[in-house]
């Protein structure tokens, strides 16, 4: 079979597939394997070649082939010993991925013989003996690209107002748009324009690295359609592709929302595989070098499941650090992308004494070269020991707030007791992040994502609403802290829509004023709506994905113009905490008032009755904004009834330029606030000027 092919012993560098000029250097890592064969198949995906591996430098395997190029299709196969209770599970009659492959041929289709182990009994201890070539993708080896060279957005921590899609979900259904479902989609002009409209300046999409379909989900009929379940780390997922050409599709994607001044950030999987505990297939790690990619169980066989998906890849192993730090270099560097969210971030930092903020990669990351001057997001928890990390992460990571979106949630419900709580979230969750010199920018405040109620559903259902995900409704969370304001789901009650688009103004204007870093869900701006199902990973369908048709425009312009009120007030989104200190000019950075026209007492912030917050907020002194005195805003946020607010002395004269109710009336010193509602003053002399006056043009 390997006549036709001639190998000499290449190089250990770099990873993965690399055409030569005269050949292919192929290059994977196995501590453990005693013998690595390389595969080669034709266009059909015959296997035309078995190739042992000639040389191996520590733990890398590596081989140059001569005669073959870009385009060539290969995968390997790994001979070691079957020996579960040590943790191998070497079995040559399974294909293996490169995990370095930057393209496959084909999406992966469940069979039977994708099975390490055999699944008739023995609780996976003997190894199946179906070969699985012909189920599994094959990895093609790719010219290298070069590095991306547009000018990038290179948007300040200060500015930047991020925006949550998923590829597919944002374009299927918006009227117009060519390629719907694809990279080529989010670059279309009338997406673009959507997103300048609304005034985001990132757009943060779910998992775009090649995934699969759960085999459950396969079986039911079912589709992974957010795509946590990681294939390859440095290919584009085909099915986002309008072409064959997935890699050069995305590139172009990427170039295009630069060139309109957006960033773009992806939300990337390094916590965990889609091969699953035992029972899940052989498709790449398991069978390459399970104990050195996997954090196993004192038993061997067994996988710790710090992911809630059955396995935890073993960030504080050499091979996956490298393969992380590689994955993040070649998006950062070669496909453009200008950040990271980390889902499940708390695995990257988890060493064998747990968590730690000098953990390896968490410092590979932070010293590099390439990724220390990108974004760096983390979801700062997992479900395993101490997983809950939130601020706890070093600089410069920023980290996904879910206290903050729960304080939001909770105010405008009217909760009792939320003032203080609110209180730390306008100021930035100093509480949480301000230490070791990070900013406030830290803090990435949400009200919905991905994962739970869309605003919409926010305020339209007490209750989840996952039947169609066939597990009896009892996935997604149960504590959503949402209000159906009176009738669960849909309804023509005039009354209650009008209170729902209320609250719904009302949060995003909070989420918008508050210090921090604000992040909004694709689809919020329209009204969308999953009809209460709270975790649609399953619904690639009209459910899961953004409904543009009968999107409310009123609501529209009011989430653009809040988003111009972030960025036109640099007090908002300063990088410094506010401490309330005294400036030069005399003036507090930070104040909070009580209705009452006074400074708030530790009585008043244990009022469990209050439901009205009141804050001034200035430049930080040191900032090159600081001594304009007249750059300031007074802000009020009552989620009680209508409130006279009496406003300290130096604000009578000041002037209300932004709410989300009817207008507040400022007569005499006091402001008069109706209920359920945000109210932004500002010195009669301050250069804040937005597009439009009124809540909602």
């Amino acid at each position: 079979m390997a006549a036709a092919f001639e190998m000499g012993p290449g190089s250990p560098a770099p990873m993965g597939s690399t055409p030569t000029g005269n050949g292919v250097n192929f290059a994977v890592f196995s501590a453990h394997a005693t013998r690595m064969l390389l595969c080669l198949f034709d266009a059909v995906g015959a296997e035309v070649a078995r190739l042992p591996m000639p040389e191996r430098t520590g733990g890398i395997w590596h081989g140059h082939v001569a005669g073959i190029g870009a385009g060539q299709r290969y995968g390997y196969r790994a001979e070691g010993p079957w020996a579960p209770g040590q943790g191998h599970r070497f079995n040559p009659r399974k294909l293996l991925i490169d995990p370095y492959a930057m393209q496959l041929d084909s999406e992966l289709v469940w069979d039977a013989a994708l099975m390490g182990h055999d699944e008739a009994g023995g609780h996976g201890q003997n190894p199946d003996r179906r070969d699985s070539a012909r189920h599994v993708p094959k990895a093609v080896v790719m010219a290298p690209l070069p590095p991306a060279d547009e000018e990038r957005p290179r948007t300040p921590w200060s500015k930047t107002v991020i925006y949550e899609a998923h590829v597919r979900g944002l374009t299927m259904q918006m009227p117009g748009v060519g390629d719907p479902g694809t990279y080529r989609a989010l670059a279309d002009p009338k997406v673009v324009e959507h997103l300048k409209m609304l005034g985001v300046t990132a757009v943060e999409l779910l998992p775009v690295h090649g995934f699969i379909e759960d085999r459950h989900l396969a079986d039911r009929g079912l589709r992974n359609y957010w795509g946590y379940q990681t294939l390859t780390f440095l290919a584009p997922a085909r099915r986002y592709a309008a072409t064959d050409a997935p890699q050069a599709e995305f590139r172009q994607m990427v170039r295009a929302l630069h060139a309109a001044g957006l960033e773009v950030i992806l939300d990337v999987v390094y916590n965990h595989s889609c091969e699953g505990d035992w029972r899940g297939p052989t498709l790449m790690f398991r069978g390459l070098d399970n104990a050195s990619y996997y954090r196993l169980g004192p038993d061997g066989h067994s996988y710790l499941n710090d992911t809630g998906t059955g396995n935890t890849l073993d960030c504080a192993s050499p091979a996956m650090l490298r393969l992380v730090t590689d994955s993040m270099r070649f998006w950062a560097r070669d496909m453009g992308v200008d950040g990271f969210r980390f889902d499940l971030g708390t695995v990257l930092g988890r060493e064998g004494r747990g968590f730690d903020p000098g953990a390896g990669l968490l410092d590979a990351i932070r010293q590099d070269p390439v990724l220390s001057g990108v974004k760096l997001i983390a979801e700062p928890w997992d479900i395993g020991p101490g997983g809950y990390q939130l601020g706890a992460f070093p600089p410069p990571f920023a980290e996904w707030n879910d206290v903050a979106r729960d304080t939001m949630r909770a105010f405008w419900r009217g909760d009792a007791g939320q003032v203080r709580r609110l209180s730390g979230v306008i100021a930035g969750s100093a509480e949480r992040f301000g230490h070791s010199g990070r900013t406030a920018n830290s803090s990435i405040n949400f009200l919905t994502a991905h994962d739970g109620f869309t605003l919409m559903d926010l305020v339209s259902f007490d209750q989840r609403h996952n039947e169609a995900n066939g597990e009896d409704n009892k996935d997604g969370h149960a504590h959503n802290i949402s209000d159906n304001m009176g009738v669960e789901g849909p309804t023509d009650d005039p009354a209650i829509n009008t209170a729902r688009a209320r609250r719904r103004r009302n949060m995003i204007a909070t989420l918008l004023a508050a210090q921090g870093t604000p992040m909004l869900l694709a689809g919020d701006e329209l009204g969308n709506s999953q009809g209460g199902n709270n975790n649609a990973y399953v619904q690639d369908n009209p459910t899961g994905w953004v409904t543009w048709d009968g999107a409310d425009p009123e609501f529209l312009a009011f989430v653009a113009r809040a988003v111009r009120l972030r960025l036109a007030c640099p007090m908002l989104g300063q990088r410094r905490f506010l401490h309330s200190e005294i400036r030069t000019d005399g003036m507090p950075d930070l104040t909070w008032y009580h209705p009452g026209g006074y400074e708030m007492q530790n009585d008043n912030w244990e009022d469990d009755t209050l439901h009205t917050l009141c804050v001034e907020k200035r430049m930080a002194a040191g900032t090159p904004e600081w001594a304009q005195s007249d750059l300031a805003v007074f802000m009020v946020f009552n989620s009680g009834p209508p409130v006279d607010i009496t406003v300290p002395a130096h604000a009578a004269d000041w002037e209300p330029f932004f709410w989300t109710a009817e207008a507040p009336e400022l007569d005499a010193g006091t402001l008069k606030v109706p209920a359920d509602s945000v109210a932004v003053l500002k010195p009669p002399g301050a250069d804040l000027t937005l597009p439009e006056d009124g809540a909602t043009t």
